[in-house]
């Protein structure tokens, strides 16, 4: 079992920043990649970015250059940066771990952009 808790979601102004934190806990051992989704009322949960144990990372087209991934394995935390804030970012962002067997979710932080 992995245990996931994010937080540093919250309001920011359109061209703004923040980082969101993803922490976990449990079988930190059996997770292979971390990820960060987001989804917005009445559409699919979208992959935002993602990094792997070897720090391979890789993001969607639309936050490339603004937002980065980063993981503290000491922590066992992965971040999200967000630079450059768009109101189109505005979603419950949510943190994957990918295990073999079913991946696991964190509860979501809300984050919102206004303009």
């Amino acid at each position: 079992q992995v245990q996931l808790v994010e937080s540093g979601g919250g309001l920011v102004q359109v061209g703004g920043s923040l980082r969101l934190s993803c922490a976990a806990s449990g079988s930190t051992f059996s997770i292979n990649a971390m990820g960060w989704y987001r989804q917005t009322p009445g559409k699919q949960r979208e992959l935002v970015a993602f990094i792997t144990n070897g720090g391979s990372t890789n993001y969607v087209d639309l936050v490339k250059g603004r937002f980065t991934i980063s993981r503290d394995n000491a922590k066992n935390t992965v971040y999200l940066q967000m630079n450059r804030m768009k109101p189109e970012d505005t979603a419950v962002y949510y943190c994957k771990a990918s295990v073999p067997g079913p991946d696991y979710w964190g509860q979501g932080t809300q984050v919102t952009v206004s303009s």
